[in-house]
């Protein structure tokens, strides 16, 4: 507690990934949002975690089916002797911001995680990386597309989040 409006703004922003604004970070912090409410819930789903970590791999394996063929996709690379969660799905593809504006046009909830590569952000500054310093993530990052992701994903909606991507990266449109 303090009394202190500096003070309670750092310590709030440094347990909020040093963030006062979603993907800005202005200093390193850390993920210190969990309070007791919530540790309570967290606990109770830990009993369904692999049964939804399957069904998130189940769906991750149908995306990179569906997507194999569609130009302009990129998938993203599984790695041997990793088991993945499939917390986010990314995808990378040209246009993205039209493409994440044609996907919301049809009423899919893609999005973009994380835009700003960690060297471009404050909270790295100190760091002396300028734009250019690290062209692979510069460009990742301007192409990263989140699609639908839960263990409740169907394969239905699957189906029509792909279809939605493939018109709108041959460019006809997500509508």
């Amino acid at each position: 507690m303090t009394d202190d409006p500096d003070v309670a703004d750092l310590v709030r922003s440094t347990a909020n990934h040093g963030s006062t604004v979603k993907y800005v970070h202005d200093r390193v912090g850390l993920n210190s949002r969990l309070d007791a409410v919530q540790a309570t819930v967290l606990r109770a789903k830990l009993r369904r975690l692999d049964v939804w970590n399957a069904a998130r791999r189940a769906a991750a394996d149908r995306y990179d089916e569906l997507l194999a063929d569609v130009a302009g996709v990129r998938t993203p690379v599984r790695r041997a002797g990793n088991t993945d969660v499939w917390h986010l799905y990314v995808v990378q593809v040209e246009a993205r911001d039209r493409v994440l504006a044609d996907l919301g046009a049809a009423g899919i909830g893609a999005a973009i995680h994380y835009p700003t590569p960690i060297h471009l952000t404050g909270a790295y500054g100190h760091l002396g990386y300028r734009e250019g310093a690290f062209p692979v993530a510069e460009a990742a990052a301007r192409r990263i597309l989140s699609l639908p992701m839960h263990p409740h994903l169907t394969s239905g909606q699957q189906d029509v989040v792909v279809d939605a991507l493939r018109r709108s990266v041959a460019g006809t449109g997500g509508a």
